[in-house]
């Protein structure tokens, strides 16, 4: 089978985003890019009947290749990323506090600091029709130099290197939404400069469990 491993990565991963809340029903869609071709959930289809074998496999240019399902109709948006970006997984949530979020202010702010993981400031991508080229055009502006956006009165869409990374940054953004709208509720939040996220964003490069230089 085409793509066999990113396939069940996409199966599972769409699984697990509707275990976390971070989807309702059949929202959202996940992505998985291989060379040439991506591994892309498919449209509608409740994520307890999604198996490897029916996600799709897709060319750079919306093409099938083994597709027995209808792509989700946000291929677009994803293709898109890929077009742009160096991105080798791309993971479209709709959870609850990065959709509230995204109706409210035209970007994340700083509240804190592992915003630096995307870039830095979270932008809100101005709301276009869903599974439009008008939004994946929207999404993308608002993506220059971030690897995280939200879209307005919509959701969020999150990339990186790997699935893993795509899914875990989508994780941490709805958690720096919460606690942004959490602080509001109270008052003024208090924000981080840009040089401190700068700082943060510098010292992320060598996060992680990596090999002793000692050793």
């Amino acid at each position: 089978m085409e793509l066999e491993e990113e396939r069940r990565q996409v199966a599972d991963h769409c699984r697990r985003m509707r275990a976390d809340g971070l989807v309702v029903g059949t929202s959202g869609n996940i992505s998985v890019r291989s060379g040439e071709l991506i591994a892309v959930s498919p449209s509608g289809l409740d994520y307890d009947a999604l198996t490897p074998e029916r996600v799709g496999v897709h060319r750079l240019d919306g093409t099938p290749v083994d597709a027995p399902l209808r792509p989700t109709t946000e291929l677009p948006m994803h293709l898109a990323v890929y077009a742009r970006t160096d991105a080798r997984a791309i993971v479209h949530t709709h959870s609850t506090s990065a959709t509230v979020l995204s109706t409210l202010v035209a970007e994340v702010p700083p509240i804190h600091y592992l915003i630096a993981m995307f870039g830095g400031p979270v932008r809100v991508a101005p709301y276009a029709t869903y599974g439009t080229e008008e939004l994946a055009a929207e999404m993308i502006a608002a993506l220059q130099g971030r690897t995280a956006c939200l879209l307005g009165n919509h959701g969020a869409v999150t990339y990186a290197a790997t699935l893993a990374g795509a899914y875990s940054q989508a994780v941490h953004l709805e958690w720096i939404c919460e606690v942004y709208l959490r602080a509001s509720a109270g008052g003024e939040p208090r924000l981080l400069p840009p040089e401190e996220i700068e700082r943060v964003r510098r010292k992320l490069t060598t996060y992680g469990p990596g090999a002793n230089a000692a050793n």
